[in-house]
This record gives C-alpha cells, sequence and structure tokens, in this order.
C-alpha cells in the first residue's frame, strides 16, 4: 500500500505500507519521491553514507519521520556493514556496526538503508517487540534475519507470534552473481537459465525461507513483489554502478 505525507521538494513523501501489522506498531519503506537532494541522489536520498550533502539527507529524513510526528534526532539508525551484528536500540543515534536492531521502547523507530538489499521488518505486538534488519547476499548468507529473531526474544518476544514483512529489493531476475557467490546459498535459491551465462540469486526467497526456519509461521510474512533495480520509484546501487541515494525501511512501537 502506498500512503503519502506532505512534504517539500515535489510536494509528497511515498511510504510504502506493510499491510502485515497491527495498529500497535507503526512500519513503512520509502520511495526516492519526495525530498530535497537532486542529481542522482534525487530526491529522497536518506542515507549518509552516499556523496549526497549531509544537510539534504537530514533534511530527507525530517521528511520522512513527519509521518511519524519524529525528525532526523529522534530515530535509531543501524550502522551497516554488510554482517549479522544486532544492537539493542534504548535510545536515537547511530550504531555502528550492526545490521540489525531491535528494542522494547515505544516511540523508537528503528531505521534501516537499503538500494537493493531488502529491510526486514519484524515485530512480536503482544510482547511489545520490534526488530529491523539489512539483508543482502551477505546478510542473508550470515544468517542477520536468524540473529535479531533471537536478539528480540532476549528481549521477550515469541518466534510464534512475530510478524515480518521483507521490503522490496532486487529481484531474482535482475540479481546476477558470479559462482564464488552462488556457492554460498543452497542450489533452490538460485536461478539459472540457458541464456544467463551466470545464475542469478533469489534474494526474496532465501530471505523468506530464513524466516520460516525461525519458526514465523508463512501467513504472518509478507514479502514485496516490488523489484529495485531500474525502477524509477527506488534507488538501486547495482543499475547505478554504486552512486545512488538509499531508501529506509522502518519500524515502530506505537
Amino acid at each position: 500500500m502506498v500512503e503519502q505525507a506532505t512534504g517539500t521538494g515535489d510536494g509528497q513523501v511515498e511510504v510504502r505500507r506493510p499491510g502485515v501489522f497491527g495498529t500497535s506498531v507503526a512500519a513503512g519503506f520509502s520511495t526516492r519521491h519526495g525530498g530535497l537532494s537532486d542529481g542522482v541522489f534525487s530526491t529522497l536520498n536518506l542515507g549518509l553514507s552516499t556523496r549526497d550533502r549531509d544537510d539534504l539527507v537530514r533534511g530527507n529524513r525530517d521528511l520522512l519521520f513527519r509521518v511519524l510526528g519524529k525528525t532526523h534526532s529522534d530515530i535509531a539508525v543501524a550502522g551497516q556493514v554488510h554482517g549479522a551484528g544486532v544492537a539493542v536500540a534504548a535510545g536515537p543515534g547511530l550504531y555502528p556496526n550492526s545490521d540489525g536492531l531491535v528494542t522494547s521502547t515505544r516511540g523508537l523507530p528503528l531505521a534501516i538503508t537499503v538500494a537493493d538489499c531488502a529491510a526486514v521488518l519484524l515485530a512480536d505486538e503482544r510482547a511489545g517487540v520490534v526488530g529491523a534488519c539489512h539483508a543482502g547476499w551477505r546478510g542473508a548468507v550470515a544468517r542477520a534475519c536468524t540473529h535479531t529473531v533471537a536478539r528480540m526474544e532476549d528481549l521477550g518476544a515469541d518466534r510464534d507470534r512475530l510478524l515480518a514483512y521483507v521490503s522490496p529489493c532486487i529481484s531474482a531476475e535482475a540479481f546476477e552473481v558470479g559462482e564464488e557467490v552462488a556457492m554460498q546459498f543452497e542450489e533452490d535459491l538460485l536461478v539459472r537459465k540457458p541464456e544467463w551465462p551466470r545464475p542469478h540469486i533469489d534474494l526474496k526467497r532465501a530471505i523468506r525461507e530464513e524466516l520460516l526456519a525461525c519458526g514465523i509461521p508463512p501467513s504472518a510474512i509478507e514479502v514485496s513483489p516490488e523489484c529495485t533495480f531500474d525502477n524509477p520509484h527506488f534507488f538501486s546501487h547495482r543499475s547505478s554502478g554504486g552512486r545512488t541515494g538509499r531508501m529506509m525501511g522502518f519500524v515502530m512501537l506505537r
């Protein structure tokens, strides 16, 4: 579902809203529309690790988190390294060397930045615990989702009650890799076609299979059908050659 929040720039900030969560959880995933940046970062670039101006990125974060009544200084952000480290967020700020965040603090948004990788958002609404993790192919190999679920359990979450959303990310059709990467995945997570010189990874399926292995019921997992590669609504690291902006996935206990 697409929602819009009043902003500046081209007028509206677009947010993809997961349908899997209940009313006690606020969650979403940004598109690239409605921000202040220009050029290759046009317009809602939310990544401070890019070469965009920091003041514009912070302004873009303010525009996005206006949907929650928050500003850029109110959010907890993972300092991602394509690993599986998970931090317990007690307050706003950057959590270095973490590809996952969990919290039981109400009103604290957890944020993951991506541009082809998936932002995986998780919640146990009854326990009052939410989590978010960054899952690209390295995160899938490192079991980033599994580590995030385990840290949520430390805060009182129950796997049987978890709800999960997998954001727009690169599709199997666009995710060509070398054999050195493919060999790290089970064969059923690869797609091979005679016309393709190299294998492709089905990242969405890999993440869904990992969430199922964590004990999350199939009906509690929502996977976005959208692909970020060569899609005008999203930034794509791969299709841009690495010079592009970032989207954000976020989740918060109301």
